[in-house]
């Protein structure tokens, strides 16, 4: 096939064996389901209820046995040929008995519910007639409740009492009232997207099993069946902590105070960070990050570290010696020492995950990191200002499955003298924070202060060649056959026909989130993007049917990079297969609240995480040279108001926090697209921020790709590429384009205008 051909003429070819579609295809839908039962997390089996025993028979509870979600609204929906719900699933199941009359009693009601209107996901619960639990009391000792949630792109939770997301609504705690009043045996299944609370069941000897079964995409309903049947086992393992209360998360104080900015005065302890360092709050955790129990139970023996060349490389030897087969995930965290930087008890540095290990059966994992990731930020000037330091003292390593059982190694590495790691420059900088948490509990003010962000120069230099009469224009194919340089190729472009590939392309075929390039007179292709980090999102009136995959919280509770990476593949072959070329994923936000609307598409409240997982993404999706796109760069951690709030938060929040899952995706996986937040940072909008972009993201992180912005943002387009964000999307912005031609050639310079060319170009050249 010659080179853009898919994205010139639309020949839709499909990639399959003897000529198949891909697209939605069964190989997919079963990695889609293999990796809903992989991330699935096992919170409690007190007595081993489950996996259930061949002949149980079971009654289900609650509209999520047929209202099940399979992910999260706005970008994040996928639009698939079918989505199995948790009663068909079971049903499929032949060892085990459903209470039908009780299962179909729900189905009716949520039936109904959508025929008034009402969507998935959205209904509240109904009551049960009395003579119905009694029947089904009658039919077996063994219930089930399922209780799911929604949410989506562009508004946020309340956490107010109106509006019961992170608690149980006072008909959920009825049914769970009901249910355990008159059964043996509760187990609790959770349809979710994020966290929520988890403090009901986990503290209620009534009910034995509970289990977070997130957003599976299409096949979670059978994934959850595989999981309670005990066909597959579970080996997921949390990537938030568990909180008894809303209140208990430090960001939730603030999260709503204002509409117009949020202020991240618990600075860098988020999440665990925050409740294993502070005192009195390890009590306040229910189940703690990294936390995940199986059916089958591991011995890991002969945990060695040390130092090989500047890392530190830890082995251990897992054995299951349980009566399942089953994986284990090994988590190593790292604990630096108290000094003039206030730092968490501990932060993970390194995991890994066996393969599926027989009972008996043994495997050695071998894990690394640099011995500088230790190090801290330090913005402050406390001992190096505005640089990366390890502070002399004892470097504790602890090993385990989740952040609360890891043991302390004998190992130790020890610095006898404060080191600098990384000197870098002050970016970024808050004026008005007014405090910040300290891993005392107590906080430190922090002085207003003035601020002026820094600019860089452009040191491209693109000056116009003016065209020789009857000369022939070069075209952009000139350039892969080394005809012409890319160089030579731009200077021909005049200032307008430059300004017209920085801003998005209208759709073509089954493309509806716009495309970039589209200049063929110099025959540059118009290449399209896709939404959708669940899956590749098509829009449903053109018939394509993809395949719709767990939410991103889920993935991530996986802790298989591996797993992620195949999903990648398999996604970037459905973009290719519907001649389309960016996809518009991985979402690597940081989950700061339980109460962001969005927490679905994003990883976890770690970044460590967060960077791994997105990286694994980008590997697989750009190996079938589909574009990846991180996003959102960075600081969107709340919907309300997302395009005018301000992120205000210290330099070492953001660095350590918020940008190091983008710095990690960035360095191990080159992703070739990287997507702008809405959000303002700092009093500069992220779109804008040329300390962000030209400064952080391909100043020091050495990033070369292109850079996006989010869609219908409403920032100035002169000032993005003065900054480093080179596209405007969507395609509406051609409109804005010949509006505002001539104020955009006066704000920014033809090389300015031309550096940006050059990076879209490279990102074509490199499609096929």
């Amino acid at each position: 096939m010659e080179k853009w051909a898919r994205i010139n003429y639309q020949p839709c070819l499909p990639l399959g064996d003897n000529n198949s579609r891909i697209t939605g295809c069964e190989k997919h839908i079963q990695l889609s389901r293999e990796a809903a039962c992989e991330g699935v997390v096992l919170l409690k089996n007190n007595d081993n209820i489950l996996p259930l025993k061949k002949g149980t028979k079971v009654a289900i509870f609650g509209k999520a046995q047929i209202d099940y979600v399979k992910g999260g609204g706005g970008s994040g929906v996928v639009y698939c040929e079918y989505v199995r719900n948790i009663y068909e699933g079971l049903k499929l199941k032949t060892d085990i008995e459903i209470f039908d009359s009780l299962s179909l009693y729900y189905k009716d009601y949520v039936e109904a519910a959508y025929k008034n209107g009402e969507q998935n996901g959205r209904l509240t619960e109904t009551e049960i007639p009395e003579e119905l639990v009694k029947s089904a009391a009658k039919f077996t000792d063994t219930a089930i409740i399922t209780i799911n949630r929604y949410s989506g792109e562009g508004w946020d939770r309340k956490g107010d009492g109106t509006d019961p997301y992170f608690e149980l609504s006072v008909q959920e705690k009825n049914i769970v009232n009901t249910v355990c009043d008159n059964f043996n045996k509760v187990i609790v299944l959770l349809n979710t997207g994020a966290m929520i609370d988890t403090s009901w069941f986990a503290n209620n000897d009534k009910i034995g099993a509970a289990v977070m079964i997130w957003q599976g995409g299409m096949e979670g309903g059978l994934a959850v069946a595989d999981i309670l049947t005990g066909e597959a086992t579970p080996s997921g393992k949390l990537v938030d902590t568990c909180a008894i209360s809303l209140t208990d998360y430090p960001s939730s104080e603030g999260f709503h105070e204002s509409d117009d900015y949020v202020k991240y005065t618990e600075d860098i302890f988020v999440g665990y960070r925050y409740f294993e360092t502070v005192p009195g709050m390890k009590e306040r955790v229910v189940y703690p990050f990294g936390y995940g129990l199986s059916y089958t139970k591991f011995e890991i023996e002969n945990t060695l570290a040390h130092i090989v060349d500047n890392k530190i490389l830890v082995s251990v030897d897992v054995k299951n010696i349980g009566e399942y087969c089953g994986k284990e995930v090994v988590q190593v965290y790292y604990s630096a020492p108290a000094g003039k930087l206030t730092k968490p008890a501990r932060e993970l540095c390194a995991f890994k995950k066996t393969r599926l290990l027989a009972p008996g059966e043994s495997e050695t994992l071998i894990m690394s990191f640099d011995i500088d990731d230790m190090a801290s930020y330090d913005d402050m000037g406390n001992v190096e200002m505005s640089a990366y330091v390890m502070e002399k003292g004892e470097y504790k390593i602890f090993v385990g499955t989740s952040v609360r059982d890891a043991k302390e190694l004998a190992f130790k590495y020890v610095l006898e003298e404060n080191k600098i790691c990384q000197k870098l420059t002050e970016y970024c900088k808050p004026t008005n924070l007014g405090k910040r948490l300290t891993a005392t509990g107590e906080y430190i003010n922090v002085p207003d202060r003035e601020y002026t962000p820094k600019t860089f120069e452009c040191t491209y230099e693109c000056d116009m060649k003016i065209p020789v009469e009857g000369e022939v224009k070069k075209q952009l194919i000139d350039v892969v056959n080394e005809e012409v340089s890319l160089d030579d190729f731009i200077s021909q472009l005049s200032d307008y026909e430059l300004l017209g590939l920085l801003v998005g392309q209208k759709n073509t075929g089954v493309a509806n989130t716009d495309g970039m390039g589209n200049l063929p007179e110099y025959g540059v292709p118009s290449p399209m993007t896709v939404d959708g980090p669940a899956g590749v999102r098509i829009s449903p009136n053109t018939g394509v049917r993809t395949t719709a995959f767990p939410v991103a919280t889920m993935l991530a509770c996986t802790w298989n990079t591996d797993l992620l990476e195949r999903i990648g593949v398999a996604g970037a072959l459905e973009t290719k297969e519907n001649n389309l070329s960016m996809w518009l994923t991985p979402a690597l936000n940081i989950h700061r609240s339980p109460l962001c609307g969005r927490n679905f598409e994003y990883y976890s409240e770690d970044p460590f995480v967060s960077g791994k997982m997105a990286a694994a993404m980008v590997r697989g999706i750009q190996s079938q040279r589909i574009v990846a796109t991180p996003k959102h760069f960075a600081c969107n951690n709340k919907e309300t108001n997302r395009k005018e709030s301000n992120s205000i938060l210290s330099e070492r929040a953001l660095r350590e926090i918020y940008l190091k899952g983008f710095e990690i995706c960035v360095k191990e996986s080159e992703p070739k697209l990287i997507m702008t937040a809405y959000n303002i940072i700092n009093n500069v909008r992220a779109s804008e921020n040329a300390e962000l972009i030209i400064g952080i993201l391909r100043g020091e992180w050495g990033y070369k790709g292109l850079v996006t912005t989010d869609w219908w943002n409403t920032a100035e387009k002169s000032a993005e590429v003065k900054s480093g964000n080179d596209i405007r999307m969507p395609s509406s912005s051609n409109d804005w384009k010949h509006n505002y031609i001539d104020t955009i050639c006066v704000k920014n310079t033809r090389n300015e205008l031309a550096i940006c060319v050059k990076r879209l170009l490279e990102m074509i050249l490199w499609l096929e």
